[in-house]
């Protein structure tokens, strides 16, 4: 059965042999490049909108190859990925095979060197996605992990926390999305009528409080104290 050479038509069970061995490929590619080169998709999930994204394709841009194979190609490898999915949850040894362990990059506010070496990311990346955590001063760092998904999760020590009016025991209002009344300068009527407002009231209000129009607004917020934002057109 010589399914991994080039022919015209390959039969249902050479397209199921190659689709496997090709699966099985990827994966062990895939571990080898490592999870920065996965970015933020797992190993799994990775491989398998790699292989079916270009299996779907080839048929439609290829008249010289047919459906078949690549409708069983998918499906083998659907029921490959499932597969991986179940053997993901009910066997950690598995767990371990396709998906890294968390490596601890900053602990206490010190570089761990070997775990970035590990990791495959230099000084420059790390210091990239801290920025996008919006932490400006490693020492303030208490924990940095990276996960299995690419990215890193950031804890900052405590005692650089920003104070909070749980921390202080103070009473404050429960959350509340204000409302859209206006829009790209219409009235969202569903809403108005919700808060039991109407045109007139906004009218005026517009008037009293911006010296505007409705027609001037870009987006225009009320919430149930009646204090209304407007962000007009520029």
């Amino acid at each position: 059965m010589d399914f991994a050479q080039a022919h015209d038509t390959l039969t249902i069970t050479e397209w199921i042999l190659r689709a496997i061995v090709v699966f099985i490929f990827l994966l062990i590619v895939a571990k080898f490049l490592g999870q920065r080169a996965i970015s933020q998709l797992r190993l799994l999930d990775f491989v398998i909108a790699l292989v079916i994204g270009n299996i779907i394709a080839h048929p439609l841009s290829d008249d010289h190859l047919n459906l078949k194979g690549s409708m069983t190609t998918t499906i083998v490898l659907a029921v490959l990925y499932i597969g991986g999915i179940f053997l993901n949850l009910k066997f950690p040894w598995f767990r371990k095979l396709v998906n890294h362990a968390p490596i601890t990059l900053i602990q206490d506010g010190k570089i761990i060197y070997k775990a970035l070496k590990k990791a495959r990311i230099s000084i420059d990346v790390l210091l990239e996605e801290l920025r996008q955590e919006k932490v400006s001063d490693l020492k303030k760092v208490a924990l940095a992990i990276w996960e299995a998904d690419g990215k890193i999760s950031v804890f900052i020590d405590p005692k650089y926390e920003p104070i909070t009016p749980a921390a202080c025991q103070m009473n404050t209002d429960p959350f509340e999305l204000p409302r859209t009344i206006i829009k790209e300068g219409r009235f969202n009527l569903a809403e108005l009528k919700q808060i039991h407002k109407n045109e007139t009231w906004v009218i005026s209000a517009l008037e009293r409080l911006y010296q505007t129009e409705v027609k001037d607004v870009l987006l225009a917020t009320l919430d149930s104290k009646d204090n209304l934002k407007v962000f007009l057109y520029k």
